[in-house]
């Protein structure tokens, strides 16, 4: 039996009794099934959601960038269908938004939105720093090229949030690995730094590149570092001390920002890094 099912065709086939359905089996969606204690992955709950639209929806949104290998994505969200259906049940969107053919690929025996149309319905919607992260994770898990999605953009001019998709297509950056590095990233623009450079090779003595920091300006050597871990690894803590001491050895300065430091705290670190370059 798969993990998500649709009930009503497993009774069909005289793979379950209604006894064994009611007993061993819990609804997740109308006439959608899962075993009672299976923990439903996004993934899982994408395909119920797609099998409650009888498979004629087109899954996109947040669900689709998931699908598409993008990061970063609560399992938790709400999964976004391209179905006419005005009333979806809980935890399911429809939309009945224009899909052209070359906007729809497949994720196994689903249809999906394609990146390119992926990120055009993300930067058009959430806050401006949040689509950022979100189009920077799906363009770091694909091929994903802004062109391509300005292009698309002329296809639907009369789509809410095109002035917003131009303003977050400028933003996005594949060598961000996470939503904090993006949203350093964007707050360090903001403040009125030029725009980092991200993932910048600090190269060994036999030129090849020894280790990479996450953004900053290789012309004055000063970089922000987002660390998300905490040091309970005594191995991994152990080679970031070696690491640290090879990147300061070569020149660099290193503002290193953990998610508890606030924003006036981080600019006012960075700006003293440009400082003590510039004197």
């Amino acid at each position: 039996m798969e993990r998500v099912f649709v009930g009503s065709e497993a009774l069909a086939r005289g793979v379950l009794t209604r006894y064994e359905l009611r007993t061993f089996y819990r609804r997740v969606l109308p006439d959608v099934y899962t075993a009672k204690r299976t923990v439903l992955t996004l993934e899982d709950r994408t395909v119920a959601a797609w099998l409650w639209s009888k498979r004629e929806g087109v899954v996109k949104g947040l669900a689709a960038s998931a699908l598409l290998g993008a990061k970063w994505v609560d399992g938790d969200i709400p999964i976004e269908l391209n179905w006419a259906n005005h009333r979806p049940p809980t935890g399911v969107v429809t939309r009945n938004d224009t899909l052209l053919e070359s906007e729809i690929a497949r994720h196994g025996a689903m249809a999906v939105t394609t990146p390119d149309r992926t990120a055009f319905d993300l930067g058009c919607r959430a806050p401006v720093w949040q689509a950022a992260a979100r189009l920077d994770s799906l363009a770091r898990a694909t091929h994903l090229k802004v062109g391509d999605v300005q292009e698309l953009a002329l296809r639907h001019p009369h789509v809410k949030g095109l002035r917003q998709l131009d303003r977050v297509l400028d933003l996005v950056d594949a060598g961000a690995e996470s939503p904090q590095e993006t949203r350093i990233r964007l707050m360090l623009m903001d403040a009125g730094f030029p725009r980092p450079q991200t993932q910048i090779p600090v190269r060994g003595p036999d030129g090849f590149p020894r280790y990479y920091l996450d953004m900053g300006w290789e012309e004055v050597k000063v970089a922000v570092e987002y660390d998300g871990r905490h040091h309970t690894d005594r191995p991994v803590y152990s080679r970031d001390i070696i690491r640290l001491e090879y990147v300061n050895s070569v020149g660099w300065i290193v503002v290193r920002v953990v998610a508890e430091h606030r924003r006036a705290e981080i600019v006012h670190r960075v700006r003293q890094a440009w400082e003590l370059r510039l004197r």
